[in-house]
């Protein structure tokens, strides 16, 4: 049984302390929940949601929490998934195999981010009133309260573990400022173009991603300072910025069709994960994309279209590079480093994103892959259902 993709949207997404400030991740969630099923209504059977942090408003389920806030039946059984900036990806692969073994005919996956919402948090101590100081701990992005039997090289910052992967595959500043003012040019072409119109669910006002910068330029990015050596090559124009944001894509059955009376745009023909040592994360949706693949079925030179989530210019460019494709096929409409990057959210939107540049460019075959804090990377390859007839 093949499982397809029948719905996606998104909300715009947010700067850190921007517009959705003060929307709280659960009612994100819910939003989309509620405009995807209003856009395709469906009898869902389960929702499966991406999230990354958990320890703030989004605690305690907030796929279950999401889904009763939509108005879904409470009937409907809702989970959580935790595969850092994966989460929505693997929410995605997750409902795909509920619909391939018959477990479910339509599942509702995606993903939320508040990352300014993210809270402080302080450790409990082994015994009440210690006599010391506590530190609240900031848990909008990367480590915290790391265990000390963790290896120090595996819990370097993602900015110095991306200065480490710069340096062993010699990829230039100029080459990461290049690829970023890229980002931003395509993501604003496609926002004037139209092409996000249908995929964008408006919030609080905000219908466009607020981190996009039509007047970037490599000129202005080379102006920055680098963020995490002093001598580095990173800085906040080549790396995504910290956002907020929630996806959502409905996944269904061949017979699903009949129930949501339309056709579905793409079929989820491949899956692949992968893991490295923690520090070298970047590079992982390399074996991830080529793991899918060969599942699929389907070699690089048959793929039309690339989403790969931009964590960082530099890790983009060392994916790109290892997999030796044409770069112009990669995010074609812009990426994270313009749209932003919400971590629970951002698999979601790669997904969504390309299952409409198949169609839009009559492409059969695309791979969705992301990069994930820890060592890992994922992948899906997604079948264009028009141009495969």
């Amino acid at each position: 049984m093949t499982a397809y993709v029948y719905a996606a949207t998104r909300t715009p997404f947010g700067r850190f302390n921007g517009a959705l400030a003060g929307v709280r991740p659960d009612d994100l969630a819910a939003h989309v929940i509620a405009a995807l099923l209003a856009k395709t209504p469906a009898p869902v059977d389960e929702v499966i949601w991406g999230n990354a942090n958990g320890a703030g408003e989004e605690n305690r389920n907030v796929g279950r929490m999401a889904a009763l806030l939509a108005g879904l039946p409470t009937s409907v059984p809702g989970s959580t998934v935790n595969r850092l900036c994966g989460s929505s990806l693997d929410a995605a692969m997750l409902a795909s195999r509920a619909i391939e073994t018959g477990d479910a005919e339509i599942v509702l996956a995606g993903g939320v981010e508040s990352m300014t919402r993210a809270p402080w948090v302080l450790p409990k101590p082994a015994k009440g009133f210690p006599p010391g100081d506590l530190t609240a701990v900031s848990t909008t992005l990367g480590w915290r309260l790391v265990n000390p039997r963790m290896p120090k090289e595996w819990t370097i910052s993602l900015g110095e573990c991306n200065e480490q992967l710069q340096e062993k595959f010699k990829i230039s500043r100029v080459r990461q400022d290049e690829f970023a003012a890229r980002s931003h040019q395509l993501a604003a072409r496609a926002w004037d173009d139209g092409f996000y119109d249908d995929l964008i669910t408006p919030i609080e006002g905000l219908t466009r991603d607020e981190g996009v910068r039509p007047d970037s330029s490599v000129e202005k990015l080379a102006a920055l300072k680098p963020s995490f050596r002093k001598d580095g090559t990173i800085t906040a124009g080549n790396a995504s910025p910290l956002s907020d944001g929630a996806s959502a894509v409905l996944i269904g059955s061949e017979a699903a069709a009949d129930v949501l009376g339309q056709q579905p745009i793409a079929a989820i023909r491949g899956r692949g994960a992968f893991a490295l040592d923690p520090q070298e994360f970047g590079y992982a949706p390399v074996e991830a994309a080529n793991r899918a693949l060969k599942r699929a079925g389907v070699t690089w030179d048959q793929v039309g279209a690339v989403e790969l989530n931009e964590a960082f210019a530099v890790q983009s460019l060392v994916c790109v590079d290892a997999w030796g494709i044409d770069p112009e096929i990669v995010n074609s409409k812009g990426g994270a480093i313009a749209i932003g990057h919400p971590l629970g959210a951002s698999g979601g939107r790669i997904l969504g994103t390309l299952a409409k540049v198949l169609r839009e460019r009559n492409e059969r075959y695309g791979v969705a892959a992301i990069c994930i804090g820890v060592g890992q990377g994922l992948a899906v390859v997604l079948e264009n259902v028009a141009a495969s007839r």
